[in-house]
């Protein structure tokens, strides 16, 4: 192939829409923020072909690896309507290591996946922070990632995320457990607010409404309306892990995601078991008061789209639910105790009472 360009007609990468130059000036920003979640096992060095870690430098005797990989949905769109980059990141991280913690499993290492139609270096550092915090409170390596830089596949200014988590769980310690029976206590930890699930419907109920993002939030007047609804989903992993290491009582986690309560419950119980909660015990925080009444959401469909203040559920041996809330408490928890398992009749969950802000 002959190294003389054509006069006249002679094009670069640069002006087909992907800017190289860019996507090193982002790795080079990165770096620091990626090197501050070296954990035992990895370096957390960036720029080779691919990520290490070693299992036996972390501690790990028979482990058994647990994966998991999502995304933040349509929350994105409001994080790119208003600016606000700096907390997705986080969100990327909890809906991976949360769905590890829950089959008790320490997340190890993360890697992302960033995809634009051009690259915005400051936008993206900032994103690529936010993980890199997800990844300090989770306890987890970011080791890796990919920047995708597509033009004509993403309209001016949007952008995709996507995240994948790796932990590990020493073989016979996954749960949950086969001994979840009647008589055995639900707890339950609260949410930071929306998390990452819902924000189709949110985002409907914030046009019905006529608020702009800039607005002051009607159930938080010290936020405005787009930074409220960007808290980052809450990260419960290393309280969890200490229980775990702590009391031998919980027997199942329950991570609260798209579908809520009623869907995610069931994903732990056993065929013979159900769950009955007692909504009143939930302190329902102000913006689930918010967007049923703006929305006219009705109970049922706000329990099969959102957290509803309850983020993730510990089903624990009766005896050991007080020891477990105290652990739980220490570690930073609001806890609740929602109710109690049962033998199941029809539903995997029952429902008593109503929810109330």
């Amino acid at each position: 192939m002959s190294d003389k360009t054509p006069k006249g007609n002679g094009l670069t990468y640069a002006e087909a829409g992907v800017d190289i130059d860019a996507g090193n000036a982002l790795v080079k920003r990165i770096k620091p923020l990626v090197k501050a979640t070296s954990r035992p096992g990895a370096d957390s060095d960036i720029g080779g072909f691919g990520g290490l870690f070693d299992l036996k430098a972390a501690g790990f005797k028979d482990p058994v690896l647990v994966a998991a990989n999502d995304g933040v949905g349509t929350k994105l769109k409001i994080a790119i309507d208003t600016g606000i980059h700096d907390t997705v990141g986080i969100d990327l991280v909890a809906m991976c290591v949360n769905d590890l913690v829950v089959q008790g499993a320490e997340p190890l290492f993360f890697l992302d996946y960033f995809a634009t139609g051009a690259l915005d270096v400051e936008a993206a550092a900032t994103v690529v922070g936010g993980i890199a915090e997800g990844c300090r409170i989770a306890g987890a390596a970011l080791i890796g990632g990919e920047t995708a830089e597509m033009p004509g596949m993403y309209a001016a200014g949007d952008y995709d995320l996507a995240g994948f988590s790796v932990g590990a769980a020493e073989r016979g310690s996954v749960l949950p457990r086969s001994d979840v029976k009647p008589g055995d206590v639900v707890l339950g930890l609260a949410s930071a607010g929306v998390h990452s699930n819902g924000f189709s419907l949110v985002r409907r109920i914030v046009e019905r409404s006529g608020l702009a993002w800039d607005a002051p939030a009607p159930f938080d007047e010290n936020q405005t309306l787009g930074r409220a609804l960007l808290a980052p989903t809450r990260i419960y992993v290393k309280p969890l892990l200490a229980a775990l290491k702590e009391s031998d009582g919980i027997k199942a986690l329950a991570h609260i995601t798209g579908g809520g309560l009623p869907e995610n419950l069931p994903r732990v119980l056993p065929d013979t078991c159900c769950a009955h909660i007692d909504l009143s015990t939930i302190a329902l925080p102000p913006v689930f008061g918010w967007l049923a009444e703006a929305g006219g959401v009705a109970q049922p469909e706000m329990l099969r789209t959102f957290n509803c203040g309850i983020g993730m559920v510990v089903v624990v041996a009766a005896e050991a639910a007080d020891k477990v809330s105290e652990i739980l408490t220490r570690q930073g928890e609001t806890v609740s105790r929602l109710g109690h398992i049962e033998q199941r009749v029809a539903d995997y969950v029952v429902f008593n009472g109503d929810l109330s802000a």
